[in-house]
């Protein structure tokens, strides 16, 4: 079982391999988050029945690097010949760095982009074949405010599909504290390696069926923390389910 073969990690260990990827191994955040994009653009693909040609996808997208990976996903999704609206949950000065260039870049696509605002008028929830979460990730300190809160709600309330990047919003990757305003997801893409608060009895109902996404880590670096790791996990597929 896949499981078997997977350490699961905790914030800490969460953080310092993103640090080790940088600083040790020169694999930028960017390409990171290339990597983790085109991965949510091909598992909507696959909840798309294998096509999402003139289908409607609206991903919600947060301020950091989540936000910024699910824009990733909006340029693959436009270029396979999705309709893709992107709805801003923060406002565009409260991006980082990383998720600005990318919001940069989409906009000189075919993707509607819907400052937060404006989206109950513009976002036609049940149109939405699928929706993705971009929106919250480890960041997550206390309730998502209110304005989340609401896109949350209507997310719970559509009858699309609903795919989660890393971590449903709302849900605590490490302790699985589901806050009061949590997204429901019909299926989870965690990075890497799964967090300790997906695999919680509570969280199961919010994440779903889970699906590790390749970002490139080294099994070199995994050894350096003492994670041990099989190398055969993404030989063939760049994402694999795991087994709650």
């Amino acid at each position: 079982m896949l499981q078997n073969k997977i350490p699961v990690i905790n914030i800490n260990q969460m953080q310092e391999i993103g640090r080790l990827m940088t600083t040790i191994y020169g694999i930028s955040l960017t390409q990171m988050m290339e990597n983790a994009g085109f991965n949510l653009a091909l598992l909507a693909k696959k909840m798309s029945g294998g096509s999402v040609l003139d289908k409607n996808i609206c991903i919600t997208v947060g301020g950091g690097n989540k936000g910024g990976t699910g824009l990733v996903c909006a340029r693959h999704l436009s270029n396979w010949g999705a309709e893709v609206t992107c709805l801003l949950v923060k406002s565009v000065s409260d991006f980082n760095v990383s998720a600005a260039q990318q919001l940069e870049t989409v906009r000189h696509l075919p993707v509607s982009v819907v400052a937060m605002g404006m989206f109950i008028k513009y976002i036609e929830w049940d149109k939405c074949r699928l929706i993705i979460d971009a929106m919250i990730g480890a960041g997550l300190h206390g309730e998502p405010d209110t304005k989340v809160s609401h896109v949350i709600d209507h997310i719970n309330a559509t009858q699309g599909r609903v795919l989660s990047l890393d971590t449903p919003s709302g849900l605590n990757p490490c302790t699985g504290y589901v806050c009061e305003s949590t997204v429901q997801a019909d299926s989870t893409l965690t990075l890497a390696l799964p967090k300790q608060g997906l695999l919680k009895p509570e969280a199961r109902h919010y994440v779903r069926e889970i699906y590790l996404g390749d970002i490139s880590v080294p099994p070199l670096l995994y050894r350096q923390l003492g994670l041990c790791i099989d190398q055969s996990v993404f030989r063939e597929n760049t994402i694999v389910p795991y087994q709650i």
